[in-house]
């Protein structure tokens, strides 16, 4: 039987306040809302989610505010099975992000950090859980000098980092240095290296960077790429998409799971390609995110 593998995640939580809309407003333009929602989010919390409902161990490093916000996203968390013991709570209040989805499922989001701006350095007893895990999830909603800690840190103790590059923004090089496998999706590698529509040509770009990329194509698969190997791509299971929200991070917390349980590339991008299509066809981020048994069933059905 595999020993279930520990996932660390350093990463930003929110409170995702979401208006459901017939179609996205022009600037300047004011639409009327169906619905409006609020739910737990932020990428972290998000990848974190995912992983544990995927099957892992999962530990949270990042923070909440003093708000209710707060208190509501530590419980969800808690309730999905993520140890929060190094989400540290401090004053002010605790991310959000409002977000906007339309009857295509696409949608469009404002983060406003707040907390999360916090999370600049490791605290005391981050490093160690970082130590004892088989991977390290991490994004860009914190700060990036906080991302760059924990990945040198993951370095020092030879655990694997998956950075997903979001919000794109510059990588310092010693961030990439520190990287084992870029997850961005085909928007954030072209904004990363300049080429637009071509996202193998952009894979190879990244390989000059990072050992493994793996870009996520949305409803057309994922793509990955690594040194010395030829590109792979994988299809996605073909859903009618309800909300895109929280997608990639449903791909990238299960796609940990899969390579810290030793799945083939193309067994874990199938797995996690599933999981994603699960989650586009249910509103809301991690409330949509499904289940290892879910996902192994999808898995199954994907010719």
């Amino acid at each position: 039987m595999t020993p279930t593998p520990h996932i660390a995640v350093l990463g930003s939580a929110n409170m995702d306040l979401v208006a459901y809309v017939a179609k996205a407003p022009r600037r300047g333009e004011t639409v009327t809302g169906r619905e409006f929602r609020t739910a737990p989010g932020g990428k972290g919390a998000n990848q974190a989610v995912a992983a544990a409902r995927a099957g892992a161990t999962v530990s949270m490093i990042g923070a909440v505010g003093t708000d209710a916000y707060g208190t509501q996203l530590r419980s969800a968390l808690e309730h999905s099975g993520v140890d929060t013991d190094m989400l540290r709570t401090v004053e002010g209040p605790t991310g959000t992000a409002h977000i906007v989805v339309g009857d295509d499922g696409g949608n469009a989001i404002v983060v406003v950090p707040g907390a999360n701006g916090t999370v600049t350095a490791l605290t005391p007893g981050d490093e160690g859980l970082i130590a004892s895990a088989d991977a390290l999830l991490l994004q860009l909603e914190v700060p990036v000098e906080g991302v760059l800690a924990a990945a040198r840190a993951a370095r020092r103790h030879g655990v694997r980092t998956v950075l997903t590059p979001a919000p794109a923004q510059h990588l310092p090089p010693e961030l990439l240095d520190a990287t084992d496998l870029l997850l961005p999706n085909e928007h954030e590698a072209a904004a990363l290296t300049g080429i637009i529509d071509d996202p193998s040509a952009a894979a190879r770009s990244l390989l000059s960077q990072v050992p493994e990329v793996v870009i996520t194509l949305g409803s057309r698969g994922s793509l990955y790429a690594a040194r010395d190997t030829e590109p792979v791509t994988v299809a996605a299971p073909r859903v009618p998409a309800v909300d895109t929200t929280g997608a990639g991070d449903t791909f990238a917390g299960t796609l940990a799971v899969a390579l810290a349980e030793g799945a083939s590339v193309v067994k874990a991008l199938t797995w996690a390609s599933s999981a994603a299509a699960l989650s586009v066809q249910r509103p809301g981020a991690s409330a949509s995110m499904p289940y290892r048994k879910e996902i192994d069933d999808e898995a199954g059905r994907t010719p």
